[in-house]
């Protein structure tokens, strides 16, 4: 018997250039400003207004998803947010020949 072997096993998943958290970002983001398009209208809002801050809403999160996903790449926003949480100095308060003893030892 004869296998076909995968080779899509191992890599990212992606969607015309987006790749694993900008299509997330992407999805949810678009999702949302349905359920705002659809709020808006339900309270009464005009129809026209509703209509124009759905598409430019959509428009920049399109371009800020594809943007993000050009310039940080595939795990570019989870170093960024990981880069926030990492402390500005490291203090050592070992004495200096407390090093020097362990490395000839």
């Amino acid at each position: 018997m004869k296998y076909q072997i995968y080779k899509g096993v191992g890599k990212s998943v992606e969607f015309r250039g987006l790749k694993s958290q900008y299509l997330l970002i992407f999805a949810v983001g678009l999702l949302t400003i349905f359920f705002v398009v659809i709020v808006l209208f339900m309270v009464g809002v005009n129809n026209l207004f509703c209509i124009v801050f759905g598409l430019i809403a959509a428009s920049v999160l399109v371009w800020l998803t594809f943007k993000l996903n050009r310039v940080y790449g595939e795990h570019g926003v989870m170093k960024l947010f990981a880069n926030k949480h990492r402390p500005r100095f490291l203090i050592n308060r070992k004495l200096i020949h407390h090093f020097i003893k362990q490395n000839h030892a």
